[in-house]
This record gives structure tokens, sequence and C-alpha cells, in this order.
């Protein structure tokens, strides 16, 4: 054989070396993509809606060390809106095997998914007691495959109706809006401010909405029953659509109260209530300290920290309202 020949072959044995290191490297790599770790994540809206949430969840993903496309994956499932679709939503990613389910977007969601699975973890966000839900044994021991964060929003509603109270003291007539899809909550709920508002002499009314679409009819039996005022149940359905209760309030005049910033910015009148986008940033937190390791069984359950009050001055000036001094000195924000 010629030394060129022998070159040629000795070139094309090269060649054909990294060829086949490349398709090993791309192997590997494809290997590796596909070993990443896979949330699946169970939203109550759309994706559109829910931006800045997936930003506090990604936010307290990376503060554990975990970048979406670089280390792990997330697998959306979206309700749209309709939470009848949450069974077949969980039971999709329980398919799929997901190594953890965030599920922030509703109470019912987290029970469905505790239901149908007992090993793969499962995170939530609740505005409900996730010991009275039966959700965990304890805040501080959950013992079971859920953990997540904790509104304790029953304590919250209460003082919801203290605030408008204090706001409104000539309204004799309130009323409760609630989600009975949400039971447990609802019930909690109803049973809590009922013992609020016999403290303060008030006559309750519950009204209930299970859509968007029942959100005016609540308000034409408010203007009816002639209330002066509603405190809004904790709820996701209502958190996702606090813009458009703030719009009809303000139509109705109706002196209200909801716990997220969304709501007085949109018009409502008063807002107390935790940090929303905080509490998603520490579901974030929870669901990559599984990833790393950490037992749902032993990860207590983070409360918020970040409380705060808002005042819709302008508001309160449309409806002839004049705010409490005190009142006004403990907002963390007046809208004017």
């Amino acid at each position: 054989m010629s030394a060129f020949g022998g070159k040629a072959m000795r070139r094309r044995q090269f060649i054909g070396f990294l060829g086949g290191a490349s398709a090993a490297l791309s192997g590997v790599a494809r290997a590796q993509q596909q070993a990443l770790p896979v949330i699946g994540y169970v939203g109550g809206r759309t994706p559109d809606v829910w931006v800045d949430r997936l930003r506090a969840f990604r936010q307290g993903l990376s503060e554990v060390g975990y970048v979406e496309g670089q280390n792990v994956k997330i697998e959306y499932a979206w309700a749209e809106g309709q939470y009848d679709r949450f069974p077949t939503l969980v039971a999709e990613l329980i398919h799929h095997r997901v190594a953890v389910i965030a599920a922030p977007a509703s109470t019912s969601a987290v029970v469905m998914a505790k239901k149908l699975t007992t090993t793969i973890p499962i995170v939530f966000l609740t505005a409900a007691d996730p010991v009275e839900a039966g959700l965990v044994a304890s805040l501080a021991r959950p013992g079971g495959n859920v953990t997540g964060v904790a509104a304790l929003s029953n304590e919250l509603d209460s003082k919801k109706l203290e605030l408008l109270h204090e706001f409104v003291p000539s309204a004799a007539v309130v009323g409760l809006l609630v989600n009975p899809v949400s039971s447990v909550l609802a019930r909690v709920q109803s049973s809590e401010i009922s013992e609020i508002a016999k403290k303060f002499g008030l006559q309750l009314h519950v009204l209930q909405a299970t859509t968007e679409r029942d959100f005016e009819d609540a308000f034409i039996t408010i203007t009816k029953l002639q209330m002066g005022g509603l405190v809004i149940g904790s709820e996701n359905l209502f958190t996702t659509g606090s813009k458009q209760l703030a719009a009809l309030a303000l139509r109705y005049k109706v002196p209200a109260i909801y716990q997220f910033r969304e709501f007085t910015e949109a018009g409502g009148l008063l807002s107390y209530g935790p940090d929303l986008l905080d509490m998603h940033r520490l579901a974030g937190v929870s669901t990559g300290n599984i990833l790393k390791g950490k037992e749902p069984a032993d990860l207590p359950v983070q409360q918020p920290t970040k409380f705060e009050l808002i005042v819709n001055l302008k508001t309160a000036k449309s409806f002839d309202l004049t705010p409490p001094l005190a009142l006004l000195a403990m907002a963390n924000e007046v809208i004017e």
C-alpha cells in the first residue's frame, strides 16, 4: 500500500472516529435531557393569565438550584378556568410519572391529586387550613406525600370582615361570597365568618359562585337584599377573577374586601392579605427541595409572612364613605 493510500485510510478512520464520538456525545446529551426530573404543574387558568405567578414559582425553584430547561423540565396542565378538568389533568400527570406535582391552582385539585396518588409528592398552595382539609397531619410534620404553602385564610377572612365593619360601620347586613366547589374551604369560611358577624351584631348572607359567570348574579342578589358590604372568601376562582369582581363592586356600589392587591388596584374598596406572588415563590422553593431529595412528609408547610392592607380612597369617595383615620394609618398603601 502506498504512503498516500495509508494516509487516506487513517484519515477515513479518524473521520469515522469523530463521527462516532459525535453520535455518542449526542446520545449522551439526549440521555441527559431525558434524565431531567419533570415537575407536573397544574394551573387554574392559562399561562398568559398566570405569567407573574409562573415567574415567582420559577424564582423559588432557582433559589434551591433548579432552572427550567437546564436541570429540570416542567410539564404544564392548564384548567383554563374549568375546575371539573382537574381530575383528568392530574391523572395525566400521574400517568406520565412526573417527579412531583405542583398544584397551586385550587384546594380541590390538591384533594383530587392526593386521592389519585400516594407516592408522587404533591405541593399545594391553599387558602384552606390543610389540616382541616385532610391534606396533612400537621403543619410541622405533614406525614404523607403532600406539603406546600398555606395562607390559613380562616383567620384571614375573619379579619377581612372586621376591617370592612370598621370601614362601613353603618352596614347591618353583609354578604360572604364562597365557591361551593371548594366544599371544605367554603364550609369553614361560612362558619368562621358567621361567628364574627354575630359578634358585631351583623346579619350575614352566604352567596355562591362556581364560575365567573355567576359573579354578576351574586351582585344582583346583594342589591336586592340591600347588603351594605361584601367579604369575598379566599378562593382561587375569586383571585383570578378579582378584576371582574372589582368592576362589579364599582358598578353596583358595593363596599367589598378581598385579600390581594389586584382587587383594589382594579377599583375594589379594600384588600388585606398575604403577598400572592411570594406564596407562589414559596411553592417553588418547596418543589425544589423535594427534587433535592427531601421527603414531603418531613417538609413543614410554609406560611406567608408578608401581609398588606390596601385602601382605594378613590373608590371610597365615589361611595361617599369616610375612611377611619386609624385604618388609613394602618394601610400599607392608599390608592388615590
